[in-house]
C-alpha cells in the first residue's frame, strides 16, 4: 500500500499548459492509473480513444469543453465524465482560470493503449 501526498506527487511531462501528476500507478504497485491534472485555459487533449479500457474524468475546479463522438458538452466542477473504451473523445479547458481534474483508468501502460485521431501522444504517455 502507498499513500501519496498530492503536494509531492510526481509530475509527468504531458502537454503545453497541461500539468499531470501521478497519484497511483505502477510506481505505487497497482495496475490502475489515477492522476491529478491542472490545465491552463486552452490546454487539453486532442481527440483520442482508449482501445480496451474505460476512463473516468472528475472535474474538481474550472470548466472543460468535452467532445464525445460528435457531441460537445461544457462540463464544470463537481461533474464526472464517463468514457467507455473505444469512444472518441477529447477536451479543452475553458474560462479565465486553470481547470483541475482527476482521471482514472482501470489499467495503465500498454493495457490502456490509446489511439490518437488528432495530434499525437503526450510527452510522458509511456510513464502514465
Amino acid at each position: 500500500m502507498s499513500i501519496v501526498d498530492h503536494e509531492n506527487a510526481v509530475e509527468i511531462p504531458w502537454r503545453p499548459g497541461y500539468r499531470r501528476f501521478t497519484l497511483a500507478g505502477k510506481e505505487q504497485g497497482v495496475a490502475c492509473s489515477a492522476s491529478l491534472s491542472v490545465l491552463d485555459p486552452g490546454a487539453g487533449a486532442p481527440t483520442h480513444f482508449h482501445n480496451s479500457v474505460d476512463e473516468i474524468i472528475v472535474v474538481l475546479e474550472g470548466m472543460l469543453d468535452v467532445w464525445i463522438g460528435e457531441e460537445c458538452h461544457r462540463v464544470g466542477a463537481n461533474h464526472t465524465v464517463a468514457l467507455p473504451a473505444g469512444v472518441p473523445h477529447g477536451f479543452v479547458a475553458v474560462g479565465p482560470a486553470p481547470t483541475r481534474i482527476l482521471a482514472f483508468l482501470p489499467q495503465s501502460g500498454e493495457a490502456a493503449a490509446t489511439t490518437y485521431l488528432d495530434g499525437g501522444p503526450p510527452l510522458g504517455a509511456d510513464r502514465r
